[in-house]
């Protein structure tokens, strides 16, 4: 029978609420030696993920936009947006500052299969699993998978 996310998934996951400074949010990835963290509301609903990506903002900070004079005109050839999303980042002092708000998500009844192609498509390399409640119920890593083929090749 083909497992399921909730065979593999690491149930209860280490998680910070959006308002968690970030060195302790820091602290708590390098003592559990993991590469990222829910970001779970009072509700157990989760808002976002803190990964070792969104970290790297606080260590290379941020590059000026590039821009081009023209006619007395600063162009920018870097949205003024996407530059104050970027210093938001880099300056960030709490975990909301810097996670990842638009979060890939998996139930817990999907196969292995589906969270492998979703991980590959969407570019990410943890799933947290949510229920039906919207609740946060476990989290999916590609190590979890890596480790469930090795098993069942054993």
């Amino acid at each position: 029978m083909a497992k399921t996310v909730a065979d593999v998934m690491t149930s209860n996951p280490i998680s910070v609420a959006p308002d968690t400074v970030l060195k302790d949010a820091i602290q708590l990835m390098a003592d559990n030696h993991v590469g990222g963290l829910p970001v779970i509301n009072a509700d157990n609903h989760l808002v976002g993920i803190l990964s070792e990506s969104d970290l790297m903002w606080q260590t290379t900070g941020v590059d000026m936009p590039a821009y081009i004079m023209l006619l007395d005109s600063v162009i920018y050839l870097k949205t003024p947006n996407q530059y104050n999303q970027e210093l938001h980042k880099a300056l960030g002092q709490l975990v909301k500052d810097v996670m990842t708000d638009h979060v890939v998500t998996i139930a817990p009844d999907k196969s292995l299969r589906e969270a492998a192609h979703l991980m590959h498509d969407k570019q990410v390399r943890r799933l947290p699993v949510i229920d039906a409640d919207k609740q946060v119920v476990g989290i999916l890593t590609r190590g979890d998978i890596v480790r469930e083929m090795a098993n069942s090749y054993a």
